[in-house]
């Protein structure tokens, strides 16, 4: 019976991961700020507000596949009127500052 459930999980899992999606239903906009433009120059990070629902594994594929960027970390945090962002650490070989003149942001 356990084992049962168990397989049945793991196949619900690999049936959501076979489904296509747009990243950008997961990742919403870019966020610009003094803080964020702080952590593109000193961290190599980038900022972004995601959907609420979104995990780390979803987010960095996200980002992976919208920027055609390689992700080395991500970290998330939600504020205290409810919205999602994410931190996002570029591996060395990208630069942030490089994708933010790509938004627009710097």
């Amino acid at each position: 019976m356990v084992k049962d459930l168990a397989e049945t999980k793991k196949e619900e899992k690999k049936a959501e991961g076979d489904q296509q999606v747009d990243p950008w239903t997961i990742v919403s906009h870019p966020m610009l700020s003094e803080k964020s433009i702080g952590r593109i120059e000193t961290e190599n990070k980038l900022v972004f507000v995601v959907k609420s629902e979104a995990n780390k594994k979803q987010i960095k594929w996200a980002i992976e596949t919208a920027l055609k960027v390689k992700v080395v970390n991500v970290n998330t945090l939600v504020d205290r009127d409810g919205v999602k962002k994410a931190m996002v650490r570029l591996s060395k070989e990208f630069r942030a500052s490089d994708i933010a003149t790509r938004f627009g942001m710097l």
